[in-house]
């Protein structure tokens, strides 16, 4: 089996690896996998399984003229982190991007964020108290949830679009020439200046065209996704269709939980209220949040383990160890943008087949009542697995998890193998290079040079 995975995937992941694009979104999404490690620790402190703990971060307050407390300060790092996480990956992109079109780095990096933020809607909806009644406003600012994972699919479009016309531009001879004796850092600010200028006229052309239409490109995307997702309802083909549009949504980088919950979740949160009052629904928001995926989306914690088990590059080995404990509480941006499997089609199988196993045994291992359905008692997402599984059911649901836990690790074995083998290779060569460098041959010295 792993031959026949070896000479069907590794062809297709070789192509991958000397596609420019492609390159890019796997190299760009690197920039942030160091800042969601350090977030995803703070969102774990935030959110750790233990009510007291939760009560206490509830109940301290550290500034009282605010009434901000303690979990909003410690919540506040994950924030920075996971809710403009765009913005580093527009950065990423553009930046990889421009250094393989040969052109200045910085500023295709520059001119990415510019032109993004150009085509954004600067505008944020709420509600304000007035004399007792809620009036919706509508405010200048920059919505969080575009510069966020919901953003991150528009941003790689204006990466490439807004690097490819700076390139362009640029290679026309379309520059300001500075003379001789000019610094090069004025010279380089200078000849980008039409480049740059010629970006923003395109997206700003393309906002205005969105504007007539009374929408915008972030709006029109996000609704486009959600449209297939509209007539799901409560049975186990519309949680089998959902999560397979939501790990497809991940894989190409767009937050499939957002997408898919926005409208999956209102359904799943009322069938989790009729259990509570009583009445018998397997798929319900526990179900989903507890037996579909353990560590995230795509059931990454049997990804995680893994790649512990059976890797041995140290890329994948290292990613693995700093991702097991987020991954036991359900983190898991470092693994999804930082193996990566966002674009990367050797994973896409398992990341998609993983959750549905979960998915399709939990439910008729619920319908034979081999285990009890969920109670519909809210538990936190970030409870690990076996105690989450107790106490949603019983000693069964958590023996179920387990089971579905090593189930996944055996079928992400033989793909995460395949990239390990890839990785390894390159290790190797890399580790040859550096060798051959530090080589001193003695018939490379000469007289003549002296």
């Amino acid at each position: 089996m792993m031959k026949k995975l070896e000479k069907i995937l590794m062809p297709l992941a070789e192509a991958i690896g000397r596609n420019k694009y492609l390159m890019s979104i796997r190299d760009g999404f690197l920039v942030s996998t160091p800042l969601l490690i350090g977030g995803s620790i703070f969102l774990l402190i935030a959110n750790f399984p233990i009510q007291g703990w939760i009560n206490f971060l509830e109940t301290t307050v550290v500034n009282s003229s605010t009434g901000q407390t303690l979990a909003s300060f410690i919540s506040k790092p994950a924030g920075a982190t996971f809710d403009i996480m765009a913005i580093f990956a527009v950065i990423g992109i553009a930046y990889s991007f421009a250094g393989k079109m040969n052109t200045n780095k910085i500023f295709g990096a520059a001119v990415a964020v510019v032109s993004w933020f150009l085509i954004m809607p600067y505008s944020v909806s709420g509600s304000v108290d007035v004399a007792g009644k809620a009036v919706d406003v509508s405010l200048s600012g920059i919505p969080l949830g575009w510069v966020g994972s919901k953003g991150i699919f528009v941003g790689i479009m204006c990466a490439f679009l807004s690097v490819h016309i700076y390139t362009y531009v640029e290679r026309k001879g379309w520059t300001i020439k500075m003379p001789a004796g000019v610094p090069p850092t004025v010279e380089e600010s200078f000849a980008a200046l039409i480049p740059a200028a010629m970006v923003m006229i395109v997206f700003f052309t393309i906002n205005l065209l969105f504007g007539f239409l009374g929408t915008n490109v972030f709006q029109i995307i996000f609704e486009f996704l959600q449209t297939p997702l509209l007539n799901l309802g409560d049975t186990l083909g519309a949680m089998v269709v959902a999560y397979i549009f939501l790990h497809l949504f991940w894989f190409f980088g767009v937050n499939g939980g957002s997408v898919v919950g926005a409208v999956f979740n209102p359904i799943l949160q009322t069938l989790s209220a009729g259990n509570i009052a009583g009445e018998h629904h397997i798929i319900c928001q526990q179900f989903q949040d507890l037996f579909a995926t353990f560590g995230g989306a795509g059931s990454t914690l049997s990804l995680v383990i893994a790649m512990l088990l059976f890797c041995k590059s140290k890329r994948i080995t290292n990613l693995g160890k700093l991702s097991f404990v987020p991954g036991i509480f359900g983190i898991n941006e470092p693994i999804v943008f930082g193996l990566p499997i966002v674009l990367n089609p050797t994973l896409l199988i398992p990341f998609v087949l993983v959750p549905t196993v979960n998915i399709v045994i939990s439910y008729f291992a619920m319908a034979m009542n081999l285990v009890p359905i969920c109670s519909g008692i809210n538990i936190p997402w970030t409870t690990p697995i076996v105690i989450s599984g107790f106490l949603a059911t019983n000693w069964a649901g958590a023996l179920l998890q387990v089971l579905l836990l090593i189930l996944g690790i055996f079928i992400y074995m033989p793909f995460i193998k395949i990239m390990d083998k890839q990785y390894l290779e390159e290790e190797n060569n890399m580790q040859n290079d550096e060798e051959e460098e530090d080589d001193i041959s003695l018939d490379d010295l000469s007289f003549d040079d002296l």
